[in-house]
């Protein structure tokens, strides 16, 4: 029900000031010069009212962008794995700074290709530009920032980023050493004075762990009789239980032996025990020693992937020992299980075709 009031302002002139009151919602109320202004006003807001749409568009010019995200980052952002919520919190930052004044009413899909432009454009920590792979990690965090707003706080109607196209990410990076460099550069690990590289490079190659998956790991985690660990601090913060065998569980096992008991790290730093140990300098020293050129440590587990799928692991098998929630990370090693693919077809149209 709405009800229309008239009145004179100081300098004279009419003023009509409007109530709504819809029973099982707030009443709302607006002032206008015109007659004909307040009754659309009525007619437009009672509609909407009802359709669902009315309080969300009100709440959207009650808070801006910064707003939203001070919001994410202080309930949302705590449940997140400690390196990914870093990262998307200052990835978060930006996007605050940038445009955090503009309420969310304001927030256009223009907007937001201005200013994801502007950062495909610029440089990062490093001094080297943006790459459209960093550009869509900023455009995602602010996205599900977004979503929650749409859907759990009800503070808009839609995500101005549904419109919004992303970069084209460039093809995923595959290095991986062949069999002459594999054996180059491990025989360079195991000859470095840093004896904790070896052991390590080992687990990275066998299991394809993250190294700060890795580095985090405590002797709590590792189950040397059963030949596994489960890992508890992972990228995408999900737990995940990885398999050892071979060569990587037999120098696990002989390194477990020494355990230091002022820390509960399997690889702790000799200086600092409750950090882990830092191998970036010995890593370096043994790929120059191996003369390995353009390969960095995240390589080894592109090995890790490569060397499953050329000894004819599924796609499906590489992304769950690798810890992908899909399959859009392990497609670049496709290329390398064709002659298990060929296999598989050749073996159905022998059995198919093989009596014609």
């Amino acid at each position: 029900m709405a009800n229309i009031k008239e009145r004179l302002a100081k300098d004279g002139s009419k003023r009509y000031t409007v109530d709504i009151r819809l029973k099982g919602y707030p009443p709302q109320r607006a002032t206008f010069k015109r007659l004909t202004d307040a009754k659309k006003w009525i007619q437009d807001t009672e509609s909407a009212i009802r359709e669902g749409r009315h309080f969300k568009t009100a709440e959207s010019k009650k808070h801006t962008l910064a707003d939203l995200i001070d919001r994410y980052i202080k309930d949302v952002i705590p449940n997140k794995a400690v390196k990914l919520a870093g990262t998307q919190k200052q990835q978060l930052t930006w996007w605050r700074d940038k445009i955090g004044s503009y309420l969310l009413s304001d927030v256009t899909p223009a907007l937001i290709v201005q200013y994801r432009d502007e950062l495909s454009a610029s440089n990062n920590y490093k001094g080297t530009q943006n790459t459209p792979a960093t550009v869509v990690r900023y455009m995602a965090a602010l996205s599900h920032a977004y979503s929650i707003a749409v859907n759990e706080w009800q503070w808009i109607d839609d995500s101005p980023l549904r419109k919004v196209k992303k970069p084209t990410e460039s093809r995923g990076r595959v290095r991986f050493l062949d069999d002459d460099e594999r054996a180059r550069f491990l025989d360079a690990c195991k000859a470095s004075p840093n004896k904790t590289l070896y052991i390590c490079v080992i687990l990275a190659m066998s299991t394809g762990m993250r190294q700060a998956e890795k580095m985090t790991l405590e002797w709590r985690h590792v189950n040397i009789k059963d030949g596994f660990l489960i890992l508890h601090e992972t990228k995408n913060g999900e737990r995940r239980r990885v398999a050892l065998s071979g060569h990587g569980l037999e120098l696990l096992k002989e390194h477990g032996k020494i355990k230091r008991i002022d820390t509960p790290l399997l690889f702790p730093s000799k200086a600092i025990p409750s950090q882990p140990i830092d191998l970036r300098k010995a890593f370096e020293n043994a790929t120059k020693a191996a003369n390995i050129e353009n390969f960095k440590w995240h390589d080894i587990r592109h090995c890790a992937a490569s060397y499953l799928a050329m000894n004819g692991a599924s796609l499906n098998e590489i992304a769950e020992v690798l810890g992908h929630k899909s399959l859009a990370m392990v497609k670049r090693y496709a290329h390398l299980s064709d002659s298990h693919v060929s296999s598989v077809v050749a073996s159905m149209n022998n059995k198919l075709f093989g009596g014609v």
